[in-house]
């Protein structure tokens, strides 16, 4: 590790325990040759999870522990790691283990690639095997349905951790909370292009999901008029020029 590495991961985690040190373990593997750190964000659980963290760092000299003091949800947990992140590189991925490290390689690439166009800024996973319930699969089908009709993200799996995307491009995105179900979103009204590659998903190894199909769906709603609001508020100058 640099004290300036090309790439953050950023990792959230609520009551993880049992799932974040393999997953720290899987990213070192996925990222190896790579300039590199990780961050986990311990969103103020109440089991072992920021112990298993701090214990962890004895073997990931790449592994930065934040934790906060007061639960404050996903989005602000993924928003404090990009805060203190280093690297011009964000990668993200959920803490539950769900989203294979190994994939981060591909986003990373995408996004960097030497061809790709000039106001690309972000790179989404998008689960092709999803290992969820029916019901889960079937509600988040109509909340992306929903959602994409609205918004015109042009996102077909906006719920999937998985994503690389440029520091100070996600800074200059409004922030709230719920923020990162929109991403996409947001990117675009800022000017900017999203890339979606296919990725694995795997069935959770430990715990248990924080999110309710119903409380997903009446938080996506007003959220999303939150953000039809930003977007017919937006004007975009398409750059700008010192002289």
């Amino acid at each position: 590790m640099t004290d300036t590495p090309d790439i953050s991961v950023v990792v959230p985690a609520h009551n993880e325990a049992g799932n974040v040190t393999g997953l720290a373990e899987e990213i070192a593997v996925a990222l190896k040759g790579y300039s590199y750190e990780m961050i986990f964000v311990d969103d103020c659980s109440t089991d072992a999870t920021l112990y298993e963290l701090i214990a962890a760092k004895a073997r990931f000299p790449e592994l930065r522990v934040i934790s906060h003091r007061k639960n404050a949800g996903q989005s602000r947990s993924v928003r404090t790691g990009i805060m203190a992140a280093r690297g011009r590189i964000i990668g993200t991925m959920d803490g539950d283990g769900q989203n294979p490290p190994a994939d981060l390689p591909l986003l990373i690439d995408t996004l960097t690639r030497g061809d790709a166009p000039a106001n690309l800024a972000v790179v989404g996973g998008r689960r092709a095997k999803r290992q969820d319930s029916a019901w889960k699969k079937l509600a988040s089908r109509v909340g992306n349905g929903v959602r994409k009709a609205l918004l015109r993200d042009d996102a077909d799996d906006t719920g999937c951790g998985l994503k690389a995307f440029y520091r100070k491009e996600y800074l200059e995105l409004p922030f709230f909370d719920h923020q990162h179900r929109f991403l996409y979103a947001l990117f675009k009204r800022e000017g900017y292009v999203a890339e979606f590659r296919d990725v694995g998903h795997r069935p959770r190894g430990a715990g248990k999901s924080k999110y309710t199909n119903f409380g997903r769906l009446f938080a996506s709603l007003s959220d999303m008029l939150g953000i039809m609001w930003l977007n017919s508020r937006a004007r975009n100058p398409e750059g700008s020029d010192e002289h």
